[in-house]
């Protein structure tokens, strides 16, 4: 059985890094993804995280369902920009050229196309450094490493604790499923598609309510331990900074001011190849 988005310790360099390395690469990323809609910038952007993705050796079943999720909830986003806003991508660059008609008042312009298409590779600029943060990061370090920038490690901790919980809310997930079909209840890929969404989606109640008795056994556990009591607390799984960790910083920071530097030269942060 596969695990989604869940730890899986591997010996790579990725892997060996600090987790508060992991962690401010992944907020400078996500932050530069935000603010740049340079073409140019955003495709360099998804080479080095392709790259970090093979690097890091992530299976694809570890995360193709949520990619599939992540997919189509992009396509309903960008149905609703055109939508919603079919001259957007003309009043961003100041120019519209029509490639064909809709219907009614919608054109598909040259122009929103192009808005489009930026908005959609910010997608893919993101989505496999939130894969390697995940799957690389051990929840334990991770939590160390936002006390470490600052986060109250009772926040840290709460995350920790729902990300190691991820694999067993999947195992109970895959338990209640082999149950249903053991009393017949066809939920594989042999049932029509709507079926099998409305019998996974009655696997809900009891999975949640299998959740919930184990966040009261949890949240017991840590009131008996007298969590939350200091406001400090030192960190079992705390990784020191080496050179790795600095030279993959100071490289992110330099890449992230070089790209802002590419991206506002003109004072705008959109770029069209025809502009």
């Amino acid at each position: 059985m596969a695990k989604l988005l869940s730890y899986e310790e591997n010996d790579t360099w990725i892997h060996r890094l600090s987790g508060i390395t992991k962690l401010m690469f992944f907020l400078m990323w996500c932050a530069l993804s935000a603010m740049t809609y340079d073409t140019r910038v955003l495709l360099v952007m998804i080479l080095i995280s392709l790259i970090a993705f093979a690097v890091s050796k992530t299976k694809w079943q570890q995360v193709g369902s949520v990619f599939k999720v992540i997919m189509a909830f992009m396509i309903l986003n960008l149905a609703a920009i055109f939508v919603m806003s079919p001259e957007q991508g003309c009043a961003i660059y100041g120019t519209r050229k029509v490639l064909f008609h809709i219907a009614g008042n919608y054109d598909m312009t040259r122009d929103q196309l192009f808005y489009m298409f930026n908005v959609m590779i910010k997608y893919f600029t993101v989505i496999p450094a939130v894969f390697i943060f995940l799957v690389t990061t051990n929840p334990s370090e991770l939590a160390a490493s936002m006390n470490r920038v600052g986060i109250p490690y009772t926040i840290a901790y709460s995350l920790s604790i729902a990300l190691r919980y991820i694999p067993d809310v999947q195992g109970d997930f895959h338990r209640i499923r082999n149950a249903q079909e053991a009393r017949g209840i066809e939920m594989s890929a042999k049932a029509k598609l709507f079926e099998r969404i409305r019998r996974t989606a009655s696997i809900i109640f009891p999975l949640l309510f299998s959740s919930m008795e184990r966040i009261d056994v949890v949240s017991n556990a840590m009131e008996l331990r007298g969590f939350g009591k200091y406001k400090k607390r030192t960190w079992y799984a705390m990784k020191p900074l080496r050179r790795a960790d600095y030279l993959v910083l100071a490289g992110t920071l330099i890449f992230v001011i070089c790209a802002l530097l590419v991206t506002y030269a003109d004072g705008s942060r959109f770029w069209a190849y025809w502009l």
